[in-house]
Order: C-alpha cells, then sequence, then structure tokens
C-alpha cells in the first residue's frame, strides 16, 4: 500500500482545521484499527513541555514517548554559579524528591488525555550506577515500563541489571550513521540483546532505511523485540527526510502489518523535516496514518 499526498489532501486541510480547534479531542483515540499511533515529544522541540502537551491534546494524540529534552529543559535543576549542568542534573536525578516532580508529569499527561507509553533517555557513558537506576525509577514514577535509548552498543551489559532489578525494558535506538559502537545495524541490536532479556529494540524505520536496510523485513522477523516503533520517512543512500510517503521508509506497510498481525506495538511519529510548521505537519503525519489503517 503506497499514499502519497496527493490522496490524503482533503484530510490535511481538515486535521490543520482540527488541531487548531481540539476537534478530534478525547471524543476520537489515535488507537487506530488497534494501532497505537502517537509521537516522540521531540516531535514537538520547538517548545516547552507544556506547550507540547496542550499541542497533543489539541491534535487528538492519545500516546507520547518523553523526550527527555523536555525533562531537562522543564525541571528544577539548579546551576550554582560556576557550576557543572551535568554534575547538577545528577545531583538532581538522584534526590529523593525529583520523584515527585516525574509524578506531577504524568498527570499532567494523563489530564491531557495522553497515556506515556515510554521515556526517552541516553544512557551515556558517564552515567554512574546509581543514575542508571535512578532512570528506572523515574520511568516508574511515569507509569511506563519501558526506556528508550540513543546510547552506545557497549552500555547494554551495565544497563541490564538495572532493568532486570526494576522489571523494565530497554529499547535501544538506531540512527542511519553506521560506526563503531552506535547503534544502525540489525548486528547491532543483536549484539546488545545478547547482554540479557531485558534489552530490546526501538525501531526508527527512517533511519533504518537511511541505512540501507529493510525495515519492514526486520520488524516481521524481530517484532518480539520490539518495544517501539519511530515513524520517520527518509531517502535511502542516507538521504534526507520527508513527510509520509515521500521518501523510501516502508510507512504504509509497517503500519498495515501491525494492524494485520495484531502486533502491540507503539508507532510513534517523529517530525523532523522542514515543513509549514510543527502543527501543521503533525496533523499532516497523523492524517497518513489515520487514511492508511482504516483502509482495506
Amino acid at each position: 500500500m503506497n499514499i502519497t499526498r496527493r490522496e490524503f489532501g482533503g484530510l490535511v486541510a481538515g486535521g490543520a482545521i482540527l488541531a487548531r480547534t481540539g476537534g478530534l479531542g478525547a471524543a476520537q483515540t489515535t488507537k487506530i484499527a488497534g494501532v497505537r499511533v502517537g509521537t516522540q515529544s521531540y516531535s514537538y522541540r520547538d517548545r516547552s513541555l507544556t506547550d507540547a502537551i496542550a499541542a497533543m491534546q489539541a491534535l487528538g494524540l492519545s500516546y507520547c514517548e518523553l523526550w527527555s529534552g523536555h525533562i531537562d529543559r522543564d525541571s528544577p535543576v539548579q546551576v550554582p554559579p560556576g557550576g557543572n549542568r551535568r554534575e547538577a542534573t545528577r545531583a538532581w536525578r538522584l534526590a529523593s524528591s525529583t520523584l515527585d516532580y516525574f509524578q506531577a508529569v504524568r498527570k499532567r499527561f494523563e489530564t491531557a488525555g495522553v497515556t506515556l507509553t515510554s521515556f526517552d533517555i541516553p544512557f551515556n557513558n558517564d552515567y554512574t550506577d546509581e543514575e542508571i537506576a535512578a532512570v528506572f525509577e523515574h520511568g516508574k514514577a511515569l507509569g511506563v515500563s519501558v526506556i528508550t535509548s540513543s546510547a552506545q552498543v557497549s552500555v547494554a551489559p551495565r544497563v541490564e541489571p538495572f532493568a532486570a532489578k526494576a522489571n523494565m525494558r530497554v529499547g535501544f535506538h538506531n540512527h542511519s550513521r553506521i560506526a563503531p559502537n552506535a547503534f544502525a545495524t540489525p548486528d547491532d541490536f543483536a549484539t546488545a540483546m545478547k547482554a540479557g532479556p531485558h534489552m530490546a529494540i526501538t525501531l526508527d524505520i527512517g533511519h533504518f532505511t537511511a541505512a540501507n536496510f529493510d525495515a519492514l523485513a526486520f520488524l516481521e522477523e524481530h517484532h518480539e523485540h520490539i518495544l517501539t516503533i519511530h515513524l520517520k520517512d527518509r531517502k535511502r543512500d542516507q538521504g534526507g527526510t520527508f513527510m509520509f510517503g515521500e521518501g523510501d521508509a516502508p510507512i504504509a506497510n509497517v503500519l498495515t502489518m501491525l494492524r494485520d498481525k495484531n502486533w502491540d506495538i507503539p508507532a510513534q511519529i517523529e517530525y523532523e523535516y522542514r515543513g509549514e510548521g510543527t502543527d501543521a505537519e503533525m496533523a499532516k503525519m497523523l492524517a497518513f496514518c489515520r487514511k492508511t489503517l482504516e483502509s482495506k
């Protein structure tokens, strides 16, 4: 199935109007034909967490993967004069009162009618053991059982015992640049998952396509280990990012496979290309997903 921009042009205009008026709102869910369609909050990186939540509510999105960049921007981290923000952030993460902050964030999403499916935070090599453990506590406070992470492959053995203790899973996120110790190839995912049963996959089908791998075949073979899918359209051979249907990523086929196979993997829209603005482009991409999933 291939749906182009022209085929759902009428829906685009309607979606833009609904986004402005909140017409989708609570009356319509984005669990479409059994597929949970949402967004990575990184799509709304042009605004605060408060404004991002309001935009999701206005568009009628039911699901979200929370980007840690919004937490970093919104959190009450205090950097002392001459201090280091990295150290201040670490201290804040380890403070017992920080759980109250994450619980309050969860309530803000719940009030807006948006369910958090995962928390995205990079497990960098400079994370202490205490910091890694705290991330899982923060995830629990948010009400999620999945952490997604752009990280180095070598970090997986460090993270596995903390994930096991928390009874949570980590889906490592791929990018298109193929390099040692970076997540990009099927072998990179396989190496990380050898660290233990709590290590898994967040599949960005746009980046996977740009690196010249077959996202549809990978989904079919490894769906049991895929915790989240990032919906992004890119061209092969490290090509650019485009509106859904204009690149080479098999977005429509991935969505219909999730639907037809009844695989309950959240499909999170991720807006990265240059368009007419975040709200307008998010409405277009959601319309694409809805039209695809509601088609026979």
